[in-house]
C-alpha cells in the first residue's frame, strides 16, 4: 500500500507536459495560426519605421547645413591666411620690411590643410544628399564619420599650431629672444588672429558633425 501511495504521489507532483497531437492520416503536427492582432503589430512597425525614417532626415538635413557652413569657414580661413600680408612704409636702400605667411612653414601648412579640408567638405555635399534621400542607409554615414573625424584632426592640429605662432607674435618670447612683430604688423597679425578663429570654428563643427553621425547610426543600426 505504501508503494502504491508513494507512485500516486509521484504522479501528482510530475508536471504534466501536453505533447502536440499529429495526424494520424498525414503524421504532422498542428500549425499554430498567427494571432489575430498580427496585421496591427505588422502597421505599428511600419509606422515606427516611417517616423524613425522622418527623424534620420531631419538629422541629415542638419548635417547637410552643418557641412555647408563648415566647407565656407575653413575655405575662409584659408583665404583670409593666404591674403593676408603687410609691407612697412619705410625701407632701406637694401631692404624692405614685409610680412607674409610663406615667412613660415607653419602659416603655410595652415593654408593647404585648410584648402583640403574645405575642398573635402564640398565633395562630401553629395554624400549628406544621398542620407537625406536614403536616411536609412548605413553606409553613407559610416563614410562620412571616418573621413570627417581625420579632417577633424588635421583642422585642430594646424589651427593650434598656428595658434601657438600667432601668440608668439602678438606677445613674443624673452627667453628665445623672439620679439613680438605685431607692434609693427599690425594689420597682418589682425588677419592672421582672424585666420586661425575661423579654422578652430570649422573644427567645432566637424566635431559636431562626427557626434551627429554616430548617433545617427546608432538610431538607424
Amino acid at each position: 500500500m505504501d508503494i502504491e501511495k508513494a507512485g500516486s504521489r509521484r504522479e501528482e507532483e510530475e508536471p504534466i507536459v501536453q505533447k502536440p497531437k499529429l495526424d494520424k492520416g498525414k503524421g504532422k503536427a498542428h500549425v499554430f495560426a498567427p494571432p489575430m492582432n498580427y496585421s496591427r503589430i505588422m502597421e505599428k512597425h511600419k509606422q515606427e519605421k516611417v517616423s524613425m525614417a522622418g527623424s534620420e532626415r531631419g538629422v541629415a538635413i542638419f548635417d547637410f547645413v552643418l557641412r555647408l557652413i563648415a566647407a565656407i569657414t575653413a575655405m575662409a580661413a584659408a583665404a583670409k591666411m593666404a591674403t593676408t600680408e603687410e609691407t612697412l612704409p619705410f625701407f632701406t636702400q637694401f631692404l624692405q620690411f614685409s610680412a607674409d605667411y610663406t615667412d613660415l612653414p607653419t602659416l603655410s601648412s595652415f593654408v593647404i590643410v585648410n584648402s583640403i579640408v574645405g575642398g573635402y567638405l564640398i565633395l562630401s555635399l553629395p554624400f549628406s544628399i544621398v542620407c537625406i534621400i536614403r536616411p536609412l542607409a548605413v553606409p553613407p554615414r559610416l563614410f562620412l564619420i571616418l573621413c570627417d573625424t581625420a579632417m577633424m584632426g588635421l583642422t585642430m592640429m594646424a589651427a593650434s599650431a598656428s595658434a601657438a605662432i600667432v601668440y608668439l607674435a602678438h606677445n613674443g618670447n624673452s627667453s628665445s629672444n623672439w620679439l613680438p612683430v605685431c607692434q609693427q604688423f599690425g594689420d597682418f597679425c589682425q588677419g592672421t588672429s582672424g585666420a586661425v578663429v575661423a579654422s578652430f570654428i570649422a573644427a567645432t563643427l566637424l566635431m559636431f558633425l562626427v557626434v551627429l553621425s554616430a548617433f545617427a547610426l546608432k538610431r538607424s543600426t
